[in-house]
């Protein structure tokens, strides 16, 4: 395995976390550059994506690099019976990186098995997804001036959430409180809970999206109940709908409250919100093309802040 590949955010220290938001701030700042002439990354995108697979293609070319590979699996030799494995080892003859969603937990980690070339998890299945989560802390730093002490809401599918878990993890160096609103279907798996339990993680949970909650917290997390992620499509038709923002919600909220959100979103906040000063989610997606630059440095031993001194 490659020691700059990143397959979870629990892999990154503290100052780790800390130096990379410095440097995506560097880049949203400054974010064109030739650091990446003559390097070529590929990105193999298993499972749909839009502003991941964009955003990281955008900070390659924004870094002067090239990018190859594909967005839809069936284009590549996996629909002919191709394994993980001799895709991963194939790709790796030609690229200095690879990115990758799959939708197996774990293919990532498998990733970073049968090859030298460093991977960067793009998300894998409902497992983790540690860039998003970098531009998610980069978000709420930008727009609470911290990230100790905060109060953080998820709300929604927080079972199959890949951005939650990550996230939850990150957060615990920064002595947070998590708020877990879900039903019992979509509840906060118990290894996240005995996570908090285990690092000091204060939390609650909640069935009910209450005023008390809302106007209690620093972040509001809503998150997408994933159809995909679902056998039972009965299952997913109970649950895809109890949860939902509404811009008269947010009356008595914290004035520093922002509400977040990894996108697509379908019901879970309303057009209404979208105009509303605390809501973020659309600044939080272009944060990620800055994140996601600062992590191919990383993945490429690349540190900017250093060399441009």
């Amino acid at each position: 395995m490659n020691r700059h590949s990143l397959v979870s955010i629990s892999e990154l220290s503290k100052d780790e976390i800390l130096h990379l938001l410095d440097v995506a701030g560097y880049f949203e700042q400054n974010p064109n550059h030739k650091i990446l002439d003559g390097k070529v990354v590929a990105t193999l995108f298993f499972e749909p994506s839009t502003r991941t697979r964009l955003s990281f293609e955008t900070a390659v070319n924004r870094l002067g690099g090239r990018v190859i590979g594909f967005s839809d699996a069936s284009t590549s030799s996996t629909s002919k019976g191709e394994t993980l494995k001799d895709t991963i080892k194939m790709v790796s003859n030609y690229v200095d990186l690879i990115i990758m969603r799959h939708f197996l937990e774990g293919a990532a980690r498998y990733a970073t098995e049968v090859t030298e070339v460093p991977v960067i998890n793009a998300g894998d299945g409902a497992n983790q997804h540690p860039s998003q989560t970098m531009l998610d802390l980069y978000s709420i730093y930008k727009t609470q001036g911290r990230l100790d002490n905060l109060t953080i809401t998820l709300v929604g599918d927080l079972k199959y959430g890949r951005t939650v878990h990550s996230l939850l993890m990150a957060m615990r160096y920064f002595n947070p409180t998590f708020n877990f609103v879900a039903c019992d279907e979509l509840a906060m798996p118990a290894e996240y809970k005995d996570f908090c339990k285990k690092n000091g993680i204060k939390y609650n949970e909640s069935h009910e999206f209450s005023p008390e909650i809302i106007n209690s917290s620093d972040i509001l997390y809503m998150t997408r109940v994933q159809r995909e992620r679902f056998t039972d499509i009965m299952e997913y038709e109970r649950v895809k709908d109890l949860y939902t923002l509404r811009n008269s919600m947010l009356a008595d909220a914290r004035p520093n409250l922002r509400v977040l959100h990894p996108l697509p979103r379908v019901n879970e906040i309303d057009r209404d919100v979208d105009d509303n000063p605390m809501a973020y989610y659309f600044e939080q997606a272009r944060n990620g093309l800055y994140a996601r630059q600062a992590l191919i440095c990383r993945a490429l031993d690349i540190d900017i802040l250093n060399d441009k001194r």
